[in-house]
């Protein structure tokens, strides 16, 4: 055995993190750790000292003593080099002060064990130590990245469940208040109910609004205005009256707050009425969407690049599901199709028509969309990326200054961009000093968000620089980025549609975008 211990200790002999490469006792090594500044004399410039048992070889650090305990017929010149490469090791992962050396102990005794093994130093540089430390697999962040994915899929279905099953049982609450069994769906609730006498036979599981339509007929043929005495009179030993007490102000008021709508001087016809729902302006709709999957090394190389892509069709009325549309698009290296199995195959690959194998079978309609054809495109590499970005960690004293920098291609002008760049554990938000942009800080994820709402012509580059306190560079990475564009790689476009039924073709529009699904710098 050559080296004994190693560790870093206070002036006042105060052991930090020792790592022992013997069995040596709690005692023993405190012992000689504290007997160590006694020995050490001032003015000296020798960096060993000798006892009859050991020899001590150290180092000043600021404050603090990087020592080695090796046994005298170690090579001092050996010993010596294994001292310089953990005076280099310690201030990548620590602050050289006590608090700082504590916190991040078993850190630096994993650092320690790379370099020194059963006692002799390892022939390993402070980058490959920093490697085999961080032990980086591309395949478990990968399974990370899905797995918070479905997490939050999942969180997403509970949330629209959870709200649909309130509004039933806030539906529910009504009905059983107020008595409307027979009234479903959107409901239109006009204040002058208030000064009318309702029949209690109006109420019933068949009857719905029978008795409050009698009245209304007899309202309807009077002026607007202040309402008769015939009207507001009492009923004669039945039926009741819903006046204008502070009880159903409360409750139009409540009702209101829930989103019903509340006419002040309606018709009554509006009682029947239904909210008719927001109907497409074009009967139908052609959506091409390319999503990205982007994964790019720190320091320059792709790991992943795919894009895949969908064409989507939505036809409103079954009569103008008779069509076939004409696409066409660019001619990129590593482009594939696939086509929906009812897409008539040999038509599209010859002619670039998307239509049904069956001519008199119709697209589906409604109101969802129906995908028709997916592609992907493999085999692009750096040059083709939408948007780089560059992160320039560099440490400086007790601050760590941050340079980042993004570069957008001519290809693409970008909207929404997001530059997520993940910081260690901060009291407070980082100071930026320089931004092209907006930002803001989530403490809860430890996340600073970099926003441009618009690249284009006038702003392919831009930076920010920011100052946090002294961390490694690996904790501001992996860097997540989002973005949507209006055009897409393939420049896949519907440009007619043809009708398999005589007419004039329908009227149509097309949506293009390409989004960033995961793109992150790694």
């Amino acid at each position: 055995m050559v080296v004994l211990a190693a560790s870093i200790i206070s002036k006042s002999g105060k052991a930090l993190v020792s790592r022992q490469y013997v069995d040596m006792s709690r005692i023993r090594i405190e012992g000689l750790l504290a007997a160590f500044p006694k020995l050490v004399g001032t003015g000296k410039q020798h960096t060993y000292l000798e006892t009859e048992s050991v020899r001590y070889v150290y180092q000043p650090i600021e404050g603090l003593y990087l020592l080695l305990i090796t046994n005298k017929q170690s090579n001092i010149l050996e010993d010596l080099d294994t001292l310089r490469l953990l005076s280099k090791l310690v201030p990548e992962y620590s602050s050289l002060d006590e608090d700082s050396i504590c916190k991040t102990a078993f850190e630096l005794i994993f650092a320690f064990d790379e370099a020194i093994s059963l006692g002799n130093k390892e022939n390993v540089t402070v980058q490959q130590v920093k490697q085999y430390c961080e032990m980086e697999s591309h395949e478990e962040k990968a399974h990370k990245l899905m797995m918070q994915s479905k997490i939050n899929e999942t969180k997403d279905v509970m949330k629209k469940r959870a709200s649909e099953l309130d509004k039933i049982r806030m539906e529910k609450g009504k009905l059983d208040k107020g008595g409307y069994s027979s009234i479903s769906g959107p409901r239109v609730i006009e204040k002058t109910f208030s000064d009318m006498n309702i029949s209690g036979t109006g109420f019933g599981s068949g009857s719905g609004l029978s008795g409050i339509g009698a009245d209304m007929d007899s309202f309807a043929s009077k002026p607007k205005g202040r309402p008769s005495a015939a009207a507001t009179a009492p009923g004669k030993g039945f039926g009741m009256k819903l006046g204008k007490s502070q009880k159903t102000n409360q409750f139009l008021e409540s009702l209101k707050a829930e989103g019903e709508v509340i006419l002040e001087d309606a018709q009554p016809s509006s009682v029947s009425s239904r909210a008719s729902p927001l109907i497409p302006s074009d009967p139908i709709t052609v959506t091409i969407e390319e999503k990205l999957n982007v994964i790019v090394k720190r320091d320059g190389g792709v790991n992943n690049f795919d894009v895949q892509g969908t064409l989507a069709l939505q036809v409103l009325n079954d009569a103008d599901g008779f069509i076939q549309l004409q696409i066409e698009n660019k001619d990129v290296p590593g482009l594939s199709f696939k086509t929906h199995p009812n897409i008539h195959k040999e038509l599209f690959n010859s002619q670039q028509i998307v239509g049904a194998k069956d001519p008199n079978r119709p697209f589906p309609s409604g109101q969802n969309e129906t995908p028709l054809v997916k592609w992907r495109i493999q085999g692009m590499n750096e040059s083709n990326l939408p948007l780089s970005v560059n992160c320039w960690p560099s440490v400086s004293g007790n601050e760590t200054y941050v340079n980042i920098e993004y570069e957008a291609s001519e290809m693409f002008d970008l909207n929404n961009v997001v530059i997520s760049i993940p910081l260690p554990a901060l009291r407070e938000a980082p100071t930026v000093k320089q931004i092209d942009g907006e930002w803001k800080y989530d403490p809860r994820n430890s996340v600073l968000e970099w926003s441009i709402i618009l690249i284009d012509q006038s702003n392919r580059s831009g930076s920010m620089e920011f100052i946090v306190p002294p961390a490694d560079p690996s904790t501001f990475f992996p860097i997540s980025i989002g973005f949507a564009a209006s055009n897409t790689f393939s420049d896949l476009k519907v440009t007619g549609i043809h009708p398999l039924k005589e007419g004039n073709p329908p009227k149509y529009s097309q949506r293009v975008r390409l989004v960033a699904a995961n793109y992150q710098i790694v």
